[in-house]
């Protein structure tokens, strides 16, 4: 694949420096194998919504050890916008799901940043930093600056309000983050830049450009993830697991670091462990399925 990069100077810089940065480093381990973000603890679950707001733990708590068990390294907390008691919610669902689950590391996931806060100032590090879920060129910029504040890894997307129109754009925004982030501490490997995986369904033509970028991003050494079952929002259920999949492992190939997708995937995590072994991230064995 032949990528034509139209950066300017500062850019060319950066992808010199860290050219050579392969691995994502959580909590101070090196970790090569593709990290999977659980997705399935989010509030647009009634069941979830329903927990979170009488702070039943069990749904809860089932979900995140399901999640486990099926190959999660982290677990996405989405507890929505969260104006009224944000802090107090995020601070109980970090307590709750870390308490029981053996301080598995997590990803915050909320427009309200004082949540975020609130849930880093609880978070148990032993097992991972935990994830600013997210911050973007916008108005949610500022969230580089929380993560970087509080040590944590920051998922940025590579743009500012709405869709870029190219990749030129998307690594505009990219550069503007990375900028950022580094100005207030942080390294370039603890920010996960996202870089909008959008729907097939009335977007096909921008699959490729998605991938593409990518590979930008890979070239530089940077880390990415980001909400990969978006691609099939809209198709049935028997399509939506095929799809996933093959995005997943076009991405996989491009350099894709990371993903928030459900883990509950049969046919997503096959393809996953498959091509981690492809990628000679992972060691064969013929049980490599199971693991």
């Amino acid at each position: 694949m032949v990528i034509e990069l139209k950066y300017n100077r500062k850019v060319w810089k950066i992808l010199f420096i860290y050219s050579k940065m392969k691995k994502i480093k959580t909590g101070g381990r090196d970790v090569s194998k593709f990290i999977v973000i659980g997705e399935r603890i989010h509030c647009i679950s009634p069941v979830i919504r329903e927990a979170m707001a009488s702070r039943n733990p069990e749904p809860i708590l089932k979900r995140a050890k399901d999640q486990i068990a099926q190959g999660a390294a982290y677990l996405d907390v989405n507890i929505g916008p969260a104006e009224k008691d944000g802090e107090e919610l995020m601070q109980w669902a970090v307590k709750l799901i870390q308490g029981e689950c053996d301080n598995i590391p997590l990803c915050l996931d909320t427009a309200n940043s004082k949540a975020i806060e609130a849930g880093i100032a609880v978070h148990n590090n032993s097992k991972g930093k935990p994830i600013v879920n997210s911050a973007d060129a916008g108005d949610r910029i500022g969230n580089i600056d929380l993560a970087a504040a509080n040590g944590a890894i920051c998922i940025a997307l590579c743009s500012a309000a709405g869709i870029p129109s190219d990749n030129d754009e998307r690594m505009g925004y990219c550069q503007e983050l990375l900028e950022r982030g580094m100005e207030h501490g942080m390294e370039p490997e603890d920010i996960w830049f996202d870089p909008l995986f959008l729907v097939v369904k009335g977007m096909q033509d921008k699959q490729m450009e998605v991938l593409d970028f990518i590979k930008m991003l890979s070239d530089m050494g940077l880390n990415s993830s980001g909400g990969l079952s978006n691609i099939s929002n809209m198709m049935p259920g028997h399509v939506r697991p095929i799809m996933d999949s093959a995005m997943l492992a076009m991405a996989m190939y491009c350099g894709l670091t990371s993903a928030i997708v459900n883990p509950g995937d049969l046919r997503l995590m096959e393809t996953l462990r498959s091509c981690d072994i492809i990628r000679n991230n992972t060691l064969y064995a013929d049980s490599y399925l199971e693991i």
